[in-house]
């Protein structure tokens, strides 16, 4: 049985931060900020909604994409989000 690996985008209620983390349970982690326990940057800047997800079954392959995507400019960032979600809806329910 393979394994599952999520590199995911979350923001705030008004879309003006970009949150980009790795796990194994995307339901659990998504759970885990919109619950103020993802961590301190998120709780800090109300990081709560779901926008963007990409899976995998290897985490070095999750692990490298998201250090690709933490070291892009908000703008390739967005372009990226907007070709998935361009209504920036939030996709916790799908996770």
């Amino acid at each position: 049985m393979s394994k599952e690996y999520f590199v995911y985008i979350m923001t705030n209620k008004r879309n003006t931060v970009l949150y980009t983390g790795v796990t194994n349970d995307l339901g659990r982690r998504a759970f885990e900020h919109n619950t103020g326990s993802g961590g301190i940057f998120t709780k800090g800047y109300n990081v709560k909604k779901l926008i963007y997800y990409e899976v995998t079954n290897d985490i070095r392959v999750a692990i490298s994409r998201e250090k690709q995507i933490k070291s892009w400019s908000r703008k390739r960032k967005v372009e990226l989000i907007h070709i998935l979600n361009p209504d920036l809806h939030d996709l916790y329910d799908d996770a």
